[in-house]
């Protein structure tokens, strides 16, 4: 990973977008960046070479839902071994078992706790703090 930790968060929802922004953005390690939707969150991670060390994806979203964004991600080689966290309101045992399944490297679930967001990511990617 690089010195700063990239961040890509992909959400439909303008509020959720600022609001993980900003509370990644507590943490001056990590970088943020974020896409309101999967095919622009694709667009991105291929035009500038910015490339995330993870992705906060959330799984319900117009056109492309979560799990057809991760099978994209997972398509490229750099792709292959990038972390992935779904955001999602829908955390039943069920519906965690089949995010894992998915090969998500983790679940926030929505509504999360803005103050402990980075610290729960850097959790979930292996970069405590």
């Amino acid at each position: 990973m690089t010195s700063r930790i990239r961040i890509l968060c992909v959400d439909d929802d303008p509020d959720i977008r600022t609001i993980t922004a900003l509370a990644l953005g507590l943490d001056a390690a990590i970088e943020v960046r974020t896409a309101a939707s999967g095919v622009e969150a694709l667009e991105a991670m291929r035009v500038d070479g910015w490339w995330p060390d993870a992705v906060l994806l959330d799984m319900m979203m117009p056109v492309m839902d979560g799990p057809a964004v991760l099978a994209a991600i997972r398509m490229g080689e750099e792709g292959r071994s990038l972390p992935v966290i779904f955001m999602t309101a829908r955390a039943g045992y069920r519906d965690l078992e089949g995010y894992r399944d998915l090969g998500a490297a983790g679940v926030i679930v929505k509504p999360f706790d803005p103050l402990r967001l980075a610290e729960d990511v850097r959790v979930l990617i292996g970069q405590p703090s």
